[in-house]
């Protein structure tokens, strides 16, 4: 039988790229995207950091200045998604592959950033995180123990393991619903995620994309278009009622 969402039944949301791209923030892998301007190699690895940490620090800090400009605001994606937690307290997780803040600008507050935040250092040598809002350079000096030129960037580089991944395992095998928005399926473990769920056969499966993943084919139900358009339209016949998930 199917579940409503006025059950007991949770929801994951996974979003990449495509949720924050209408709000003015650079995508990483489509044309002309960050990743075609530069070389992952040399930006965003552990060695890459340990080579040349100058020009990592100033490849976050022009993206966190970016980030803070007055244009770069959440999308009607973004806030639909707070509404749909705010409607549901308690049954709705959203897994972001994204490092910028919209969500929580929007009023999302149950939330994964399973490749980390732009706005927030951590110490290499002793782990503490902390809000970042100005440039980050090789003198900082860890609040907490006091190293200096340990902190780093709070983001997941390639190479280094997503984080809270056993968090996330938990909630994809308890869900009723996933939903995945905006992402290419090329990334993992991210673009397993909807591939675990239907193994478990105890899910509804949707995609909500500018275009069909790399994984279209695993989902039960898809919707292609602007995530600010479609979005709100599904998550509306979501809260009204109009629309089952679950197996049948």
């Amino acid at each position: 039988m199917s579940r409503a969402v006025g059950d007991s039944g949770t929801i994951v949301v996974l979003t990449g790229a495509g949720i924050s791209a209408e709000s003015g923030i650079d995508t990483f892998r489509d044309k002309c995207g960050i990743w075609e301007r530069n070389r992952i190699e040399d930006v965003a690895t552990p060695e890459a950091f340990a080579k040349d940490p100058v020009r990592v620090y100033e490849f976050y800090n022009a993206r966190r200045r970016a980030l803070g400009a007055p244009d770069i605001q959440p999308n009607a994606a973004h806030d639909t998604l707070a509404l749909l937690e705010g409607q549901m307290p308690g049954r709705v997780l959203i897994v972001t592959q994204n490092i910028d803040d919209l969500h929580e600008q929007a009023g999302s507050q149950n939330l994964i950033h399973m490749h980390g935040e732009l706005r927030k250092a951590r110490c290499g040598a002793c782990g503490d995180v902390r809000p970042q809002l100005d440039d980050l350079g090789p003198d900082a000096v860890c609040a907490n123990c006091e190293s200096r030129g340990a902190m780093r960037p709070h983001v997941v580089w390639f190479g280094e393991m997503p984080l809270e991944q056993d968090r996330i395992a938990v909630a994809l095998d308890a869900c009723a619903l996933f939903i995945s928005i905006g992402t290419s399926g090329s990334v993992y473990p991210a673009a397993g995620f909807v591939h675990d769920v239907r193994m478990l056969g105890r899910a509804h499966t949707v995609e909500l994309s500018l275009e069909p993943s790399l994984g279209e084919s695993l989902f039960e139900e898809r919707h292609y278009g602007q995530a600010s358009q479609i979005v709100p339209l599904f998550i509306d016949r979501l809260l009204a009622g109009e629309t089952n998930f679950g197996p049948s």
